[in-house]
């Protein structure tokens, strides 16, 4: 029993870390849950990408540009105001 547990386990995680491990474009689900996270705080997404383990997301609001770094749970871990 705890055999299958663990690897119940370890399939449901997998997917996550494929996504992160790779640079490169992130599945439409987690885009999906990107957008709406920071177009429901008034940002207009321009771009997401996979990059060095966190999603990248390029996003302007107020004639500023933005560059949200976040996680595999999508959370923000960084933001940076680009020039």
């Amino acid at each position: 029993m705890r055999q299958t547990l663990k690897l119940a386990t370890l399939a449901l995680a997998l997917p996550a870390a494929a996504a992160l491990a790779s640079d490169g474009t992130p599945s439409a689900e987690t885009q999906a849950k990107i957008r709406d996270l920071l177009t429901g705080q008034g940002y207009e997404v321009r771009k997401i990408e996979t990059e060095d383990g966190l999603y990248e997301a390029y996003a302007l609001k107020d004639g500023k540009r933005y560059e949200f770094y976040l996680n595999d749970k999508i959370e923000v871990v960084k933001i940076e105001e680009d020039d």
